[in-house]
C-alpha cells in the first residue's frame, strides 16, 4: 500500500499527470461506484486475475481519496485504515471480547445492534447508500424499514423464483421506457419518498 500511496503522491505532485493533479472527491464519485461494480461483476466470473485486477482498481480509488485528503489535511491513510480496524474490533466482540454467540445469525444481530449503537439518533435509512441502483437501494431500505408488501397484479397461484421476478421487473422496465419514463430514477425518488413518509410518522 506504501507503494501504491507514493506512486499516487507522484503522479498528484508537481510534474505529475495533469488529470490525475485536477481530480477531487467530487470529481472521483463516478469513478469508485465504477470500479466497485466492476468488481462485483468480476467476482461471478470465477477468474482470479480479473477480480485481483478490478479488486486493485478499487483500491486504486482508496488511495486516490487518501491523497486529495492528506493533500488538504483533512484525513489521511492511516485514518482509513484505523477507522475499519477499529470498526471491525467493536463489531465482532465475539472475538476481541466476552461475547458469547451460537452461530452466525447470532453474530449478524449483534452486528446489527452495535452498528445502530454508532449511529446514535441518526435516521434509520442513513445506513443503505444514496449511490446504490435503485433497486438496490428500495430492497435494502424495506428490508431495514420493514415496510410493509405492496400488492402485485401477478399470479398468485404460482410460487416466485428469480427468473419470473426478473422478468417481472423487465416488463416493468419496458412499460417505463414506452412511456419515456426512465425506471431508475422513478423507483429512487419513490424509495426516498416512502423512507421520508415513515420517519415523519415516526416522529409524530
Amino acid at each position: 500500500m506504501n507503494e501504491l500511496l507514493t506512486i499516487m503522491r507522484r503522479l498528484r505532485g508537481p510534474g505529475g499527470c495533469p488529470w490525475d493533479q485536477k481530480q477531487t472527491h467530487e470529481s472521483l464519485r463516478p469513478y469508485l461506484l465504477e470500479e466497485a461494480a466492476e468488481a462485483v461483476d468480476a467476482l461471478a466470473t470465477n477468474d482470479p486475475q480479473h477480480v485481483a485486477d478490478e479488486l486493485g482498481d478499487v483500491l486504486l480509488q482508496v488511495a486516490f481519496h487518501a491523497v486529495v485528503a492528506e493533500e488538504a489535511k483533512t484525513f489521511s491513510y492511516d485514518d482509513i485504515e484505523q477507522a475499519i480496524v477499529q470498526k471491525l474490533i467493536r463489531r465482532h466482540p465475539h472475538v476481541f471480547g466476552e461475547v458469547q454467540v451460537s452461530g452466525a445469525d447470532e453474530v449478524v444481530a449483534n452486528w446489527q445492534a452495535i452498528k445502530e449503537k454508532e449511529k446514535g439518533g441518526r435516521r434509520k435509512e442513513e445506513g443503505v447508500p444514496q449511490s446504490l441502483p435503485a433497486l438496490m437501494r428500495a430492497y435494502e431500505l424495506g428490508k431495514k424499514l420493514e415496510w410493509e408488501a405492496l400488492p402485485l397484479d401477478v399470479d398468485k397461484e404460482k410460487t416466485p423464483t428469480p427468473e419470473s421476478i426478473g422478468e417481472w421487473l423487465l416488463a416493468v422496465v419496458d412499460y417505463a421506457r414506452g412511456h419515456e419514463i426512465n425506471p431508475e430514477l422513478a423507483l429512487r425518488d419513490a424509495a426516498n419518498r416512502r423512507a421520508e413518509r415513515q420517519n415523519i410518522e415516526d416522529r409524530i
